[in-house]
């Protein structure tokens, strides 16, 4: 830099001058704390709560995208030079946001913010279609639950509501996903691929991962299968609608379904012009006479961990639906979550007994992510081909590279060290959410604690709709799904829980608020009653 002859001659002036006004102008004050991160100011916290101020701090400006995925946080001797705190105040609000699955170590990286921020979605038009307002249910967020019934489109809009705290169904632990183990696996199949692998696959699914889920099958499941007999799909949602098109063209007109059972199957059936008679589920499972009234010759069924109800399908309804299917009928498994078990011994698979009868399916979903999107049918030889060709027509297959990356995954037995992981963590999460039930919820009945990522909370004789809960819940930030949604007859009300991606901090937090929303629903409730 070239500077002027002025600059560079009143140097010893100015420090002559700076040295004769120190001598006589009083001492200056201390610098102000404060960072420019986030405009952060310590003065703002209350008495001895610094490491939770500042913990709450960077969890607002993630929730709102001011710190977006991937942004790297100060080091932590940095922003505490800057605050003027102690290192442990930062290091401690770190750890906690680490513990939240808000933000990861990543050594020499640093610590990078790894939870998306909450979306607040553009409102849509309202739809035509009765709309009953429920009272109590939280202005426009309980809106999600004011369609009834609820639409195809009902769990799309509770995705994009804004909340705190997610406690809704059918999720993992998404922040233990193994990327390390996968990025290892994704550059050993890019480096051994040949130029050919990178063209269209099989429409069944590559063979490598079609020998994994055989495998797979066979070690978690009991049930032994060909690769052949492996059809790989879009997550399980496609695979049911595939077949419920294969039976519409065989004359089949109706699938039975649980009930209570999932709302989002039944969309998926009736989307295929199917219909779905329910067969009600008690402490034993399916009602086999129940079934057998409707007389529709398929059934859907989640035999091993009854969705939402955790029931398992007891021994005599097992030997009563072989019989039926014996006799002509169809059985569709979904064994969504068998894997996830904690206080009781695995449940035999339907199609490890039954394979003539029986159509399998599962996913990676709740194992892995549902990101990837990737899932499995084993079908009866008399639908397999026509689901072969309804798989090719619908896509060509699913992508190959995540494929061959799975496969490694479930033949290098990474899977089953993932799985014994979230095992560990989900049940501690589950203990958590009963605990937190006893205490902020003292008459609700829990029900499916042994196994899955969800539990059924259910209040008796209670005069209010389990929809005004839900709403009034999200209206104070936290997500739930009403029981009622995955009924076709009416029911005792209920909510359905899941656990599995919130830390044991967020559930206690959250089922709290639930308490305090309950007792705003049943205030509304009694003067209505009277």
């Amino acid at each position: 830099m070239v500077m002027s002859s002025a600059s560079r001659h009143n140097g010893p002036v100015n420090r002559s001058i700076g040295n004769a006004c120190d001598r006589s102008i009083t001492p200056v004050a201390p610098a102000a704390s404060g960072s420019d991160f986030l405009q952060l100011n310590p003065e703002e916290a209350p008495a001895g709560g610094l490491s939770d101020w500042l913990a709450r701090r960077l969890r607002d400006a993630i929730a709102d995208g001011s710190l977006p995925v991937g942004s790297r946080l100060p080091a932590t001797r940095v922003l505490a030079g800057e605050l003027r705190v102690s290192r442990g105040v930062v290091t401690e609000a770190y750890q906690r946001l680490t513990e939240d699955g808000h933000v990861a170590g990543r050594g020499r990286g640093g610590t990078v913010v790894v939870a998306a921020p909450v979306a607040v979605p553009v409102a849509p038009a309202a739809a035509p279609g009765p709309v009953v307002r429920a009272a109590g249910s939280g202005g426009p967020a309980g809106a999600v639950f004011a369609v009834t019934p609820p639409g195809a489109d009902v769990f799309d809009a509770l995705r994009a509501a804004p909340a705190r705290i997610d406690l809704s169904p059918g999720v993992p632990d998404l922040a233990a996903f193994p990327r390390t183990a996968w990025l290892r696996a994704e550059r050993a199949v890019l480096k051994g691929l040949s130029a050919s692998g990178l063209g269209y696959g099989d429409p069944r699914g590559a063979l490598e991962l079609r020998r994994a889920v055989a495998n797979w099958l066979a070690r978690n499941r009991g049930i032994r299968v060909d690769a052949g007999e492996v059809l790989i799909t879009s997550g399980t949602a496609q695979g049911l609608g595939l077949l419920a098109q294969v039976l519409r063209d065989d004359g089949v007109r109706a699938m039975a379904v649980e009930d209570p059972g999932s709302l989002g199957a039944r969309h998926h059936l009736r989307d295929r012009q199917l219909e779905t008679p329910p067969v009600a589920v008690d402490a034993e499972g399916v009602r086999v006479d129940e079934l057998r009234a409707t007389g529709a010759r398929a059934v859907l069924l989640t035999p091993a961990h009854q969705f939402p109800t955790g029931v398992v399908l007891g021994g005599v309804r097992r030997r009563e639906l072989m019989r039926w299917a014996a006799e002509g009928g169809l059985i569709v498994e979904d064994d969504y979550d068998a894997e996830h078990r904690y206080d009781r011994p695995p449940v035999p698979a339907l199609r490890s007994v039954l394979a003539e009868r029986v159509c399998y399916a599962g996913s990676v979903s709740k194992l892995l992510a549902p990101a990837l999107r990737v899932g499995w049918m084993l079908a009866p030889p008399k639908y397999r081909d026509a689901l072969v060709d309804a798989k090719r027509f619908a896509d060509l297959g699913n992508a190959v590279l995540p494929q061959l990356v799975l496969a490694r995954l479930m033949e290098s037995g990474e899977m089953e060290r993932h799985l014994r992981l979230l095992r560990r963590r989900h049940r501690q999460r589950r203990d958590a959410m009963i605990a937190a039930i006893g205490e902020h919820l003292p008459g609700a009945v829990v029900h499916g604690a042994a196994a899955g990522l969800h539990l059924v909370i259910t209040f008796g004789s209670a005069e209010f709709a389990d929809t005004e809960l839900a709403g009034a819940a999200l209206a104070r930030g936290v997500k739930v799904q009403p029981l009622s949604w995955h009924r076709q007859r009416p029911g005792h009300p209920g909510l359905v829980l899941g656990y599995a991606a919130t830390p044991p901090g967020g559930i206690a937090e959250g089922v709290a608020t639930l308490g305090e929303a309950l007792s705003e629903v049943v205030a509304e409730v009694r003067p209505r009653g009277r």
